[in-house]
């Protein structure tokens, strides 16, 4: 068994430690001190009279703060030690440690408290093998400078003690004379310098920045909770869930360099960065709840909306980004990620986001403020995005040497593949981003008549997703299955695999109405439902392995869109179970909602088997568990009104939400499960 990992984060910096809260490199994990894609502490080690540490207890403050309690020496003698330290870390624009030493004797006593501090300044994408940096390194009586440059790359961690030590190259040592039954304390200032600015002498300051700093988040924290809907329920889980993921959100929001709002980040470890088709989930599964993350995503994406053609970075004019990252493998082109364009999914999504928003909160201003980003989306679908002159949407990577090769929302190699295993050929057109075309072009339309005062635009929009619904149906339709291909091959023919995809196409509404009983019969069958979600790709077919994040194993992400396009085609009892199996998973698993767990069926395991490569808190699984309970409730804009029509899971009895902001100012929603249903049992079609 590994030893549990602890981490505090803010933002995009997060730190990574072991359960004694020392930091010391893993290939596996990415461990130490990070921001902005950079680690900026890759060994910090603490030590008393040479001897390692040991963990009595831990509290998770908040997301930002953790507390260890720790002894010296091994577990076989530490009962009876006559001295503990106490550890209380945070994070926030930089990295504090509180380091307290207790002496429980009734005599003084001397001791050697060493914190040994490393780095290698290794890019985020590089964990697993960093390369040799050479690594400058100053110092003073309070303070050790490790500083490393790249022609104007630059970054440097600067750690400063309140206390005086003796400093080297390799750490702070404090020789320290603790009174009986006494303590004695030093706080250190890790911070992490983006262009190697000199830093300021803080010493003087630094316990009060420190403690104002904690203040200040604690109580944005506070106005973060306060701000959004307030619920009870009576299973008491739901209401614990959802304060989790509203905590969870609260954590992974950042300012990138450069802009001045905070949008999502897609999560812990390997996406603590502005990822295009994470935040505009993320913002999509939200909009009841925290509403302001909205408004700044649409505006950080239309700032970085794609204006050329560039190979490199899979860029093209109108394309909304795939992420951006600011390490040095993207600085020196290493890896095309500084601005990455490789997503087919993020440019008709950005279009449906801005339309939603508007529908939720009746902001116009920012429907005209983005009239061009938004069309300069919708006229890519027909030139960029149509690479076969079929009117399908597709995708086919320009950098052929370093490019995502899937750029849909299941974008590992291998997760496009038909029933037995064969990978079709470029450019794909997979089934899902016809639907996001679809809905983008009817959203496009109604942005066009209301806000742009172009009703031709508006009329042409709309034939246009007319032609593509009929030829969707046509072509993607697999009649001796009953279900949609997961996608076609640029000939047109079909890819037969069962995937999860096409739950996506009830929530954008592409399918027909005839055909959507069939769809949720495949859904919610043994094969692709696993009892803790919806598979991403169904079991019985040659590639299908429930460990395998785009080929059997269960995303929440995934399962909230699959639960409102449910709803939306009035198939109320198929959603109930799907919201009731992502809250049955996030009870009973402690800690925030994982990125994806294994498809194993519920009734083999019994309990959801976490993925080691699943990253945890991540804004569209914790964004998922609040779009799944806004489907159970039924909200939705209607006009000037909220309209809440309940379809609770049986067994989740009364939940009151509070305040729900929209258009109307705020309102509440009332709803009670209505107990054992006959099975058969639907409600009327939504279009």
């Amino acid at each position: 068994m590994k030893q549990e990992l602890v981490h505090v984060l803010a933002g995009n910096s997060f730190a990574v430690s072991d359960a004694e809260g020392d930091m010391r490199p893993d290939p596996q994990v990415p461990v130490g001190l990070f921001s902005f894609d950079t680690r900026f502490l890759s060994h910090w080690v603490l030590t008393v009279d040479g001897s390692p540490l040991n963990s009595l207890s831990r509290d998770d403050l908040e997301y930002f703060e953790t507390r260890f309690v720790l002894v010296p020496g091994t577990a076989s003698h530490y009962v009876d030690a006559n001295v503990s330290v106490i550890r209380h870390r945070s994070i926030d624009d930089s990295f504090n440690e509180r380091i307290t030493v207790l002496n429980h004797s009734a005599r003084p006593a001397e001791y050697t408290v060493r914190m040994e501090v490393g780095n290698d300044f290794a890019d985020t994408g590089e964990i697993a093998g960093p390369r040799p940096r050479p690594v400058t390194v100053t110092r003073n009586p309070r303070q050790l400078r490790l500083r490393y440059q790249r022609e104007r790359f630059s970054r440097e961690t600067v750690v400063t003690a309140t206390e005086p030590a003796e400093v080297d190259d390799a750490g702070l040592t404090f020789r320290i004379k603790v009174p009986p039954n006494g303590s004695w304390t030093t706080d250190l200032h890790v911070q992490m310098v983006l262009r190697g600015e000199g830093s300021r002498d803080i010493r003087a300051h630094l316990e009060a920045h420190q403690q104002q700093v904690r203040a200040d988040m604690r109580e944005q924290l506070r106005q973060w909770r306060d701000r959004a809907p307030q619920l009870s329920a009576a299973r008491g889980a739901v209401a614990e869930t959802y304060q989790s993921c509203l905590t969870d959100l609260a954590a992974l929001r950042y300012t990138p360099l450069a802009y001045a709002q905070a949008v999502p980040v897609g999560g812990l470890p390997w996406a603590m960065t502005l990822y295009g088709r994470d935040a505009i989930v993320t913002c999509l599964e939200t909009l009841p709840f925290t509403p302001e993350l909205t408004p700044a995503t649409l505006r950080a994406l239309a700032l970085a909306q794609g204006g050329q053609l560039d190979d490199a970075h899979d860029e093209e004019p109108g394309k909304i980004i795939s992420e951006t990252r600011y390490g040095e493998s993207a600085a020196f082109g290493d890896q095309p990620t500084s601005l990455y364009y490789g997503a087919a999914d993020t440019t008709p999504l950005f279009v449906v986001l801005l339309d939603e928003y508007e529908l939720w909160s009746g902001d116009g201003d920012l429907v005209r403020q983005l009239r061009h980003p938004a069309r300069m989306a919708l006229d890519w679908l027909d030139t960029y995005g149509d690479l076969c002159g079929d009117g399908y949407l597709r995708y086919q990577r320009r950098n052929t040497a370093k490019g995502v090769i899937n750029q849909c929302w299941k974008n590992s190699p291998d997760a496009i593949r038909d029933r037995h295993g064969h990978a079709p050929a470029f450019p794909r057109a997979t089934c899902e981003l016809q639907g996001y075309a679809y809905d983008a072009k009817l959203r496009g339309a109604r942005l066009a008549r209301e806000f742009w005062g172009d009703p031709a635009y508006a009329d042409r929009l709309e034939r246009e997703a007319a032609a593509l619904k009929e030829r969707f149906n046509r072509d993607f339709w697999l009649p001796e299955r009953g279900y949609y291909a997961l996608a076609l091959e640029p000939d047109g023919t079909p890819v037969d695999a069962l995937a999860s995809n096409i739950g996506h196409l009830l929530w954008s509404g592409i399918v027909d109405e005839d055909r959507a009983v069939s769809v949720a019969g495949h859904l919610m069958d043994d094969r692709m439902f696993s009892g803790w979600g919806v598979r991403t790709y169904a079991d019985g077919q040659l590639p299908y392995n429930p460990v395998a994040a785009h080929l059997g194993a269960v995303w929440p992400a995934d399962n909230a869109l699959i639960a409102a396009g449910l709803r939306r085609y009035g198939l109320d009892l198929e959603s109930a179970r799907i919201v009731d199996a992502m809250f049955a998973l996030a009870e009973r698993l402690p800690g925030p909602v994982p990125e994806v767990v294994a498809g194993y069926s519920r009734q083999v395991t019994k309990y959801p088997v976490q993925l080691p490569s699943a990253g945890r808190p991540q804004s569209w699984s914790s964004g998922a568990l609040l779009m799944l309970l806004g489907t159970g409730l039924g909200l939705r804009p209607c006009g000037e009104n909220l309209l809440v029509d309940p379809a609770l899971p049986d067994g989740f009895g009364q939940v009151d939400v509070l305040d729900i902001p929209g258009r109307w100012g705020y309102s509440d929603a009332h709803a009670r499960d209505r107990g054992p249903r006959a099975r058969g049992q639907r409600r009327r079609l939504r279009r």
